[in-house]
């Protein structure tokens, strides 16, 4: 009892093993499946003469040995339907283009390394296992592998017929046995098959018998018909049909045999039988080796790719597409590199035509470009080389088709030469396959231009332009101010002149290009604004700090939806490939993940990247894992509501300010939209005198819109003649958690420190409608950079915190916050890893600092 249990325990920890380590397990056997069989054929090519093949295939004409390959190719085949046949067994459905291939792979591989039908039951086992126990696996090999010798048995009938009945194949009567033998083999299992009525057949219905039987039969006919038809291609004066019981019989030795195909048994009887046609030896042999060539080797050669393919797949897979990443990867680098270096050339090659016969390190690289005879096809096609390259890099779809165009036409010219350059036609065969290789990673729907990639281009164009333009203006005047060859000039004025053309022409071919690149139609990325959904998203899940700001218009809004219900809401600005989205994204924060996710894919679709300001830690985090590098943008103070106080000594000159503008006449009022013309009026006046001139800001700022101001209460200031001298608007967030101003302006006539009573006011209010925190806003670059260990960027943002308040009032606003601040929150600037930070920040000031469009 105590064994029984220990080797039900082993039992049991050899199939936990198995299951934990199943796709290693898989993988492994393919792997020795593949290297079994690459060994047998090895084995198999060892037996072959080199010289003798060699002789054999040139006996045939090239046109011959293309209908034997494709003769060979279709004769097997047949042996497809007995994956399809199969397949109807298991409960899961696969694609006819899944059945094909792994059926082929199977197939062939059976052909040349058969093991006794394990190979070919193991490869299907591994190929169709989806949804299927090992069980229904089992039992549906049994039931096809029944068939597989029904054809070979069938014609063991129809060869003793050939033999007895009509004298055919006579000389090989004595093969009787093997065929009567053969031939015993399928009436003995149709007849069990039908007359059993186990659980085992209950699903081997007659159509589907049928079937297996016909595959079989057209297996077994099709390479039989494909033996005699090259023995006719050899030109063989016998009678060809009277070879068929001879391969029949042959055939029966190689199933008893067990060995791979048949090899050597079948290939002996062939070959020592022949002689009674009078065939010798060796053209026997030379028979059954194209038999073997067409029917098994080139047939095996595309299962074997097919099965590296579909090995590297799962490899592929397994590692998490790692290896096709890297190798997509790498092919466009390639391709971008070769076609920026192709481009460069070609246009150096017009400015200086006899570079090539003077200057050495051309000569050296010159094989490994593209090349043109004319000075006007170079500059153009050199031009529209660059400009594709540029697609590529970007990833963007509609790219591939001209540069494949573009790539093939130029190859097919550069190498259309009496001198065909062997090796040169094998680098640009292995550019073109870089390009194929790289088009499923061509995903974007248009290209959009980083500032980075403008400038590269825009120098390699006008340097160009500029140095063909200098050698022109030389040639005109007849003196060069410096020395230099003749050979790098041009020949002469006209032919400058028609590069010059060319240059205007790949110029104006290149915009068109550009043009075509960049247009897509992106309906989220011209979202209007859509008061009715904004609304819809803060009633249902609230806002936050900046979500107010969305009313400004001056930024895009992108909506992630689910089920046709929005959840959360973005504002951005676009600043070339950059998306700049304003402050925390609002909504339904339980989506906010699935929601950077699509935003992100959205935008890298049309070859877009997310920028995020002023965000808090915990988002900052969720984008770092995404990708994104950060930078500290300073700190934003809170306040706490629910302990604020006027009471005691800290606040005492807060309370004296405030009994100060009581006894004055001053009153806090709040009120409530839609707002008069005349109260609309005021406030604009009071704005327009705060501002003295200045333009208003944007983006992360509000700026007096009358719509704006219509979504929120006001607090304002009145004196004494109700006269308003100071004004700041609320910035609801959808809940009672925080609330916050915008703008904040007074008058000439505003007493001083009327922004402290503005905001103890909106405290006390605060307070009362229930509000628990206050957003003072931030305080930009503050405590960033203070460590000695801090990032390079940060210390020169600590710099410009420090000694830069003669252009803004850094140290200053941070003092004046400081007094009521309870909690100091820090906010980040959020960027792509692989995006310039220069770029990036300057692009953000750019944002921050344009005057907005006002619309009303």
């Amino acid at each position: 009892m105590e064994d029984t249990n220990t080797l039900k325990a082993f039992f049991k920890k050899c199939v936990d093993f198995f299951n934990k380590y199943s796709n290693i397990i898989k993988i492994a056997f393919l792997v020795v499946v593949l290297a079994f069989v690459v060994f047998e054929a090895h084995n198999i090519l060892q037996e072959i003469n080199g010289a003798q093949m060699r002789k054999s295939l040139s006996s045939q004409s090239p046109t011959n040995l293309l209908i034997l390959t494709v003769l060979g190719l279709i004769a097997v085949t047949p042996m497809l339907i007995y994956d399809f046949t199969f397949t109807e067994f298991l409960p899961s459905k696969f694609k006819p283009l899944y059945i094909i291939k792994s059926g082929w792979i199977t197939n062939t591989f059976t052909n040349i390394a058969g093991f006794g039908g394990f190979l070919g039951a193991s490869l299907r086992a591994d190929f169709y296992s989806k949804d299927a126990t090992k069980k229904q696996i089992l039992y549906a090999i049994s039931k096809v592998a029944l068939f597989l010798l029904a054809g070979l048995s069938t014609y063991c009938i129809v060869a003793l017929v050939f033999i007895y009945g009509f004298g055919i194949g006579k000389q090989f009567s004595g093969d009787w046995i093997l065929l009567l033998g053969g031939g015993m083999y399928f009436p003995i299992i149709f007849t069990i098959t039908r007359l059993n009525n186990s659980e085992f057949f209950a699903d081997l219905t007659i159509s589907r018998e049928i079937r297996l039987i016909i595959g079989s039969c057209l297996e077994w006919g099709f390479c039989g018909s494909l033996f005699l038809i090259i023995g006719a291609f050899m030109n063989l004066h016998i009678n060809l049909l009277a070879v068929f019981p001879l391969f029949i019989a042959a055939n029966v030795v190689g199933v008893i045999s067990l060995l791979p195909g048949g090899l050597g048994s079948f290939d002996a009887m062939m070959i020592l039988n022949l002689a009674a046609f009078g065939i010798s030896p060796t053209t026997a042999t030379v028979w059954v080796l194209l038999y073997r060539i067409f029917y098994y080797f080139i047939p095996f050669g595309i299962g074997a790719a097919l099965f590296a393919y579909d090995l590297c797949g799962r490899l592929n897979k397994f590692l998490d597409y790692i290896p096709y990443n890297i190798l997509q990867r790498s092919a466009q680098i390639i391709i971008t590199v070769f076609m920026y270096f192709s481009g460069i050339m070609m246009i150096l090659l017009a400015i200086i035509p006899n570079m090539i016969l003077v200057n050495p390190l051309y000569n050296s690289v010159a094989p490994f470009t593209l090349y043109f005879l004319g000075q006007l096809s170079n500059v153009i096609i050199g031009c529209l080389l660059i400009g594709l390259a540029r697609g590529v890099s970007a990833k963007v779809k509609k790219a591939f088709w001209p540069t494949f165009v573009i790539l093939v036409f130029a190859i097919g010219n550069t190498l259309w030469k009496e001198d065909f350059p062997i090796r040169l036609a094998v680098f640009l065969a292995f550019i073109v396959i870089c390009l194929l290789l790289s088009r499923k990673g061509m995903y974007r729907k248009r290209l959009t231009y980083s500032w980075g990639a403008l400038i590269t281009d825009f120098l390699i164009f006008m340097v160009a332009l500029a140095v063909y333009c200098i050698i022109g203006f030389f040639m005109g005047n007849g003196h060069v101010p410096f020395k230099v060859q003749n050979a790098y000039l041009l020949p002469s004025q006209q032919v400058w002149v028609v590069g010059l053309i060319g240059f205007v022409i790949a110029i104006c071919i290149l915009y068109g290009l550009i043009r075509y690149l960049s247009y897509s139609n992106t309906p989220w990325l011209d979202q209007p604004f859509d008061e009715e959904r904004i609304n819809a998203v803060i009633d249902k899940f609230g806002g936050n700090e900046v979500s107010h700001l969305v009313f400004l218009r001056d930024k895009k809004v992108y909506f992630y939806s689910e089920d046709g219900e929005d959840q959360i809401v973005f504002m951005y600005q676009q600043m070339a490939n950059k998306l700049i989205v304003m402050g925390e994204p609002f909504g339904n924060q339980a989506k906010l993940n699935a929601a950077i996710d699509q935003f992100m894919i959205d935008a890298d679709n049309v070859d877009l990247t997310l920028v995020f300001y002023e965000v808090g830690e915990s988002l900052t985090m969720l984008l770092h894992d995404k990708g994104f590098d950060f930078i500290k943008a300073g700190e934003e103070g809170h306040v706490d509501l629910e302990n604020f106080t006027l009471s005691g000594k800290k606040r005492r000159g807060e309370r004296a300010l405030i009994h100060k503008f009581e006894r004055d006449g001053y009153e806090f009022k709040i009120i409530q939209p839609p707002f008069s013309d005349t109260q609309l009026a005021d406030l604009k006046e009071l704005s327009d005198e705060w501002l003295q001139g200045r333009d208003e800001k944007g983006f992360s700022l509000g700026f007096f819109d009358t719509y704006y101001l219509n979504q929120a209460p006001i607090a304002v200031i009145q004196n004494e003649d109700d006269k308003i001298v100071a004004f700041a608007n609320i910035m609801p967030t959808g809940d009672f958690a925080m609330t916050s101003i915008d703008l904040m302006r007074s008058g000439a006539e505003a007493p001083s420190g009327i922004m402290d009573g503005i905001f103890i006011s909106l405290f006390k209010y605060s307070q009362e409608e229930g509000y628990k925190n206050f957003n003072l806003g931030m305080a930009p670059l503050a405590n960033v950079g203070n460590s000695r260990f801090s990032f390079i960027n940060e210390k020169m943002a600590h710099l410009i915190y420090e000694y830069g308040d003669s252009f803004y009032s850094f140290q200053g606003l941070r003092s004046y916050k400081e007094k009521y601040v309870d909690k100091w929150e820090s906010k980040y600037f959020v960027y792509r890893k692989n995006n310039s930070l220069v770029f990036t920040m300057i692009q953000l000031l750019k944002v921050v600092n344009e005057r907005p469009e006002l619309k009303d």
